[in-house]
């Protein structure tokens, strides 16, 4: 068991109504920012809503370390302002090689290591790709990620790795 998780699953057993509230709290706020209306009866309703699917989540055990990958919130912030750096990036060398016709096209797919140390370190990893134009996850394996790349230059700048070990650093305490 890694570190990260051993963490977490420790803070759950000093407070077991963590993960609840969390979850409850994320809910309503969710529900108050997406209605934008504030009389009291929706935000009772928003309330009922939160505090129905938060009690639902208990019952179907859903609401644990794996549903709620805390731990990863630290390196998160750190990753994603690098991770909007390389969205933006990948969306202007898109449409270049659309405008352009001469520049290449040449459509690989490639698999990259996934050395992540929990499936939650390979989805995020597997969606980075994902979320980056020019390139996307095609199956998530056990030790690689298979990747349809647009051109050789995203499948060179994939293989290079450095992705991976941004995001093998969201798993670091």
């Amino acid at each position: 068991e890694t570190n990260c998780l051993h963490r977490t699953t420790h803070i759950a057993r000093i407070n077991p109504l963590a993960r609840p509230l969390t979850l409850f709290f994320l809910l309503l706020g969710l529900w108050l920012m997406l209605s934008g209306h504030y009389d009291p009866l929706l935000i009772s309703l928003g309330t009922l809503s939160a505090v129905s699917v938060t009690l639902i989540s208990l019952r179907m055990g859903i609401v644990d370390a794996e549903g709620q990958p805390m731990a990863l919130l630290p390196g998160l912030v750190r990753y994603a302002p690098w991770l909007a750096k390389e969205i933006i990036s990948s969306c202007l060398d898109v449409a270049l090689r659309i405008i352009r016709p001469q520049l290449s096209i040449e459509p690989s797919i490639i698999r990259v290591p996934a050395d992540s140390k929990t499936a939650a370190g390979r989805v995020a990893y597997a969606n980075s790709i994902t979320l980056t134009p020019g390139t996307i996850s095609l199956e998530v394996l056990e030790e690689e990620i298979e990747v349809h790349a647009l051109s050789a230059a995203s499948a060179t700048e994939l293989q290079t790795g450095e992705m991976g070990r941004r995001s093998r650093r969201l798993e670091a305490p």
